[in-house]
């Protein structure tokens, strides 16, 4: 989505040459567990048959259409090209049982030394803070380990659950634009962002 983030601070050459190092080199991301790796095309299977929930997928609009198997593989392709590149991550998160309980979709601008996450966990997951202590650590790894300066973050009108965990971690709200998805298709979205400096205020990096 060209229209975000909404605040573009360019960075010295060196500092995004060094986001993009830091995204390549990321093999894994903090969870409660410590479960997490990148997704490889051998999981197209086991993540489609996780994405196919409506819980999951139908709230978030950077996944391909139509879902897939051959759609989440290219979906995972795409992801590693990314990380190559320095602007991506995806990684899958397993529950003790070794099932998929969750991903996380990670997308820099090294330029302005920005990002966003992006991602579900299993509806079985949700509550007793599991979202939201699991948004601060990654969140708190986006700024800790990438080197980001800014997170933004972007919603459906209607997905009053990600708006009430980003106003709670202290994201301002930067009003609306118009997400668009490869197929042409669109969605109104509301915009969070969030500087280093606001949340180092909250006490919240490691």
């Amino acid at each position: 989505m060209s229209n975000i983030p909404i605040i573009r601070n360019p960075v010295p050459q060196e500092k995004a040459a060094a986001i993009c190092a830091a995204v390549a080199a990321a093999t894994s991301l903090p969870t409660d567990n410590e479960s997490s790796r990148l997704a490889a095309t051998r999981d197209a299977s086991i993540f489609h048959e996780f994405l196919s929930d409506p819980q999951i997928h139908a709230p978030i609009y950077t996944l391909p259409r139509p879902l897939t198997v051959e759609s989440v593989r290219a979906f995972i392709a795409d992801h590693q090209k990314q990380r190559e590149e320095g602007c991506g991550l995806l990684f899958l998160n397993f529950d003790d049982q070794g099932r998929i309980g969750g991903y996380s979709d990670i997308c820099a601008w090294p330029e302005w030394a920005a990002g966003e996450l992006g991602g579900a966990i299993h509806p079985d997951r949700q509550g007793q803070r599991r979202g939201s202590d699991g948004a601060r650590q990654s969140f708190g790894w986006m700024f800790g380990h990438l080197g980001l300066d800014l997170i933004c973050e972007t919603a459906s009108l209607d997905n009053h659950r990600t708006a009430h965990l980003l106003d709670g971690l202290g994201f301002q709200r930067m009003g609306e634009i118009v997400s668009k998805r490869d197929d042409g298709t669109t969605r109104p979205s509301l915009v969070w962002e969030i500087t280093r400096a606001q949340w180092q205020e909250k006490n919240l990096l490691p």
